[in-house]
């Protein structure tokens, strides 16, 4: 891949963030012009106290250049905030030997931290963003300890399929330039496809193999990659070849730039990218042959302690599996108690199984087959979320700016695809929000629980959420464009319960589509833990999914296979919407009369995505500020 410096990366990325902050944070700057050579973007030295800088000022100067650092070191994190930079063409690099460096620096930036700043003498503004550093930098740190635990690719999680994403959605062209850089992607691939068959080759060796079922979905993800015309002699255009054709056609510009540069396209796809994917199935087909089990990461070397460090990186609290199982046998329990109350409302004769089976195949609780079905789920999936963009300012005194659509998943990766899924917008909110939902079956698409999963990805869900996160004035960058798992799974769950609260489950079916998305994330709790902890085979979730939740066969199949392949993950929902109800609940208990939901909002939602134990924290600051302590 094409290589550029460090040094000129940082120049051209953070020039503009790192003249900001300094301007901001010391007014005795102001009006002086900053000429910073490439040493000075990446060292930053100069924060200290004879720079004339306030401990908050050399801090919030700290913290910028630690994160353009990063952002320089990421061609697709760059895309991803909707910057267009020289290494617009380039890919991230996967290599451990990079992954070793960034390592390094996670190491000392922490060091530096810890040395060079009195955290007596921040602001508390100042000592939170301290804190959440800290928990952020040891996370990675003790992550990277088990590295080669983390599979490459899965049905669930994989760049393989996830890279042409990229350039579907995160690569804009608007000049012909930019359709050189899209090309020189394309160029790229092959190298880090490379890069991924080591890696999936050197976890074998260390004998950490994707468990056997995954396979298929892996090789299925990358064969339909390079499927496709010009690619074959298939009637269906290959996903990444029209996805550039029907960009560049848009240009202004004349048919001979714009055929020379679809050629060079397709040169790339049927060269570099049809090189580099089948060298990434070749080594996936070798590795197949020794998947030889369905295993939790029990199974692995050390996957005890892996265990507890997915569970520790998900839900950022320290809970043992045997704890995190008990709660969802608990709420499981619970749900079931409030879904045979809806059982009896509605009439139904039969006990809760048989209640199940019946919502199960309950015409009401489909759309049409087909295309007819899909364009009739986008529909009512957009007058859900205008309905709710009406009522907003209601429940939040803080409203998103970035646009959301909808939209189906691509159907080249609807196979392997999640039941649905968020694309947050641009940093600049020129990009909106994507929603994306499956339509691949539309049989297998309940409407019921679709209706609380639209919330859920939308707004008052993840859309809300990350798009006023990146709203946010005065914070550092890391904690704006921050994620934690549990914070954002924990609010987009809170979400669908709280448009119940909003007046918007129209029926008791609907709200027991909400219920059962509840039931589905609690049943998690339970399937996580005993694939991992307590050995359980996938037969086991499989079962306890069917005899405890209204899911489809499918979706429950999906569903575990996607536990066994990403541990941990599937934790967060609702771990984090317990939190935010436990706290919910201390502030209204101790505020009485004076609580408003709306200041409850601005303060889970307010101080940016952050560690559970942290966002404590500050609700309980609030607390004591509303409560005139």
């Amino acid at each position: 891949m094409k290589q550029q410096s460090r040094g000129r990366r940082l120049m051209v990325l953070s020039k503009t963030y790192w003249l900001q902050a300094i301007v901001v944070a010391a007014a005795a700057l102001v009006g002086v012009v900053l000429a910073l050579s490439p040493t000075s973007a990446v060292l930053a030295q100069d924060v200290s106290p004879s720079a004339g800088m306030s401990e908050d000022a050399r801090l919030s100067a700290f913290f910028e250049n630690v994160y353009e650092r990063r952002v320089a070191e990421s061609p697709m994190s760059q895309a991803r905030l909707g910057r267009r930079t020289d290494a617009y063409g380039e890919w991230d690099d996967f290599s451990d030997a990079h992954s070793t460096e960034q390592n390094e620096l996670t190491r000392r930036d922490l060091a530096r931290l810890r040395s060079e700043f009195d955290y007596d003498q921040l602001g508390d503004e100042a000592k939170l963003s301290y804190d959440v550093f800290v928990f952020d930098a040891e996370r990675r740190l003790n992550n990277f300890k088990y590295r080669y635990h983390h599979y490459i690719a899965t049905q669930h999680i994989s760049q393989v399929s996830g890279l042409p994403t990229v350039l579907q959605n995160l690569h804009p062209i608007t000049t012909v330039e930019d359709a050189e850089a899209y090309i020189s992607r394309l160029q790229n691939l092959e190298t880090v496809m490379k890069q991924f068959a080591t890696l999936v080759r050197t976890r074998a060796e260390k004998g950490i193999i994707v468990p056997a079922v995954s396979f298929p979905y892996v090789i299925a993800d990358a064969r339909a990659v390079i499927s496709g015309a010009p690619l074959d002699e298939s009637a269906e255009a290959n996903a990444i070849f029209e996805d550039f054709r029907t960009k560049v056609n848009k240009l202004d510009v004349n048919s001979q730039t714009k055929s020379a540069l679809l050629a060079r396209a397709e040169s790339a796809l049927k060269g570099p990218v049809v090189r580099g994917y089948e060298a990434f199935i070749a080594a996936t087909v070798r590795l197949q042959a020794q998947a030889s089990n369905n295993d939790g990461v029990w199974s692995l070397p050390d996957g005890a302690a892996y265990y507890r460090n997915r569970i520790k990186n998900h839900t950022t609290v320290d809970m043992t599996a045997e704890e995190i199982h008990e709660i969802g046998l608990s709420e499981v329990a619970r749900i079931h108690t409030e879904m045979s109350a809806i059982k009896e409302r509605v009439g139904f004769e039969g006990d809760l199984q048989a209640f199940f089976e019946f919502v199960r195949h309950d015409p009401n609780n489909r759309f049409l087959d087909g295309d007819e079905g899909r364009e009739q789920f986008l529909a009512e999936a957009r007058v859900q979320i205008g309905e709710v963009q009406q009522v907003l300012g209601r429940y939040f005194n803080r409203l998103p700016k970035a646009a959301i659509e909808v939209r189906r998943v691509e159907p080249w990766r609807e196979a392997t695809g999640g039941i649905a899924f968020y694309n947050r917008s641009s940093a600049d909110g020129s990009r909106p929000g994507i929603y994306y939902a499956n339509l691949r079956d539309m049989k297998n698409v309940q409407r019921y629980v679709f209706t609380a999963i639209t919330y859920h990805e939308s707004i008052p869900g993840h859309h809300l959420q990350n798009s006023l996160a990146q709203d946010l004035k005065g914070l550092p960058a890391f904690r704006r464009h921050g994620s934690y798992g549990a914070y954002g799974e924990g609010w987009a769950l809170y979400a669908e319960q709280l448009a119940k609260e909003m007046g918007f489950y129209k029926s008791p079916m609907q709200d027991l589509g909400r219920l059962q998305n509840e039931l589905w994330r609690s049943v998690r709790l339970v399937v996580d833990t005993g694939l991992h902890s307590k050995k359980w085979t996938i037969e086991d979730g499989i079962e306890y999914f069917r005899v405890n939740t209204p899911l489809s066969e499918g979706d429950i199949k999906t569903e575990v296979e996607r536990y066994l392949v990403v541990p941990g993950q599937a934790l967060s929902y609702k771990i984090g919407m317990l939190k935010i109800l436990e706290l919910r609940a201390k502030a209204k208990q101790t505020l009485g009369d004076q609580f408003d939901l709306r200041d409850f909002h601005d303060a889970v939602l307010g101080a940016g995505p952050l560690p559970l134990p942290i966002l404590e924290q500050v609700v309980d600051a609030y607390i004591s500020r509303a409560d005139g302590f």
